[in-house]
């Protein structure tokens, strides 16, 4: 009797595992998803698919994007370029303040709240080390975050379309893109 409910119970285990995973997507349709939703967020907007040689760009609410990188997972809107020579040094302490909204959910119509440290006037301050991915804080925000310093100021404010496996560590694999407004801050000490 007690080897029959085993054998009862393995079964409807093994069952449920397999309808459960029927129902799941895989990780390329999840990235293939991903990409459908930057494409819808950027069809919206005016995108430029390379910085500008002089790094000069476009300032504004209505600046285009500009493509950062050749496989599309990082765009940048310039809302304002800071102030010029104010360059972040390599492995130097930045602070930064973000919003964030989810471009998959903005898609679906859904009108989920933006999450962020941007407007907790708290204890909630967030930094990485410049260009210096050995340490876990730097690591944990993701190299997304940290390359509108390589083209712009410390001061600067930014819009970034940041697409998952160049996000938060923790949340690569969600294949999950977010546009971020960022402001930058060096530390002061």
């Amino acid at each position: 009797m007690n080897k029959l409910k085993t054998i009862i119970l393995t079964l409807t285990g093994l069952v449920l595992m397999l309808s459960a995973c029927h129902d799941s997507k895989s990780y390329s349709e999840l990235l293939r998803e991903e990409e459908r939703a930057v494409n819808w967020y950027m069809s919206n907007h005016r995108v430029v698919n390379e910085v500008p040689a002089d790094t000069v760009f476009e300032t504004g609410k209505d600046a285009p994007f500009y493509k950062l990188d050749e496989e599309g997972n990082l765009y940048m809107q310039v809302v304002s370029a800071g102030t010029p020579g104010n360059k972040a040094k390599y492995d130097q302490q930045i602070y930064f303040r973000y919003m964030r909204e989810n471009i998959i959910a903005m898609q679906m119509g859904y009108n989920w709240p933006a999450e962020g440290n941007a407007d907790d006037v708290g204890n909630n301050s967030r930094w990485f080390r410049f260009n210096n991915m050995y340490i876990k804080n730097s690591q944990q925000y993701g190299m997304g975050i940290q390359t509108p310093l390589r083209y712009l100021p410390i001061d600067c404010e930014v819009n970034l379309v940041v697409r998952a496996y160049y996000g938060f560590s923790g949340e690569q694999g969600t294949c999950q893109p977010y546009v971020y407004n960022l402001r930058y801050y060096p530390a002061i000490y």
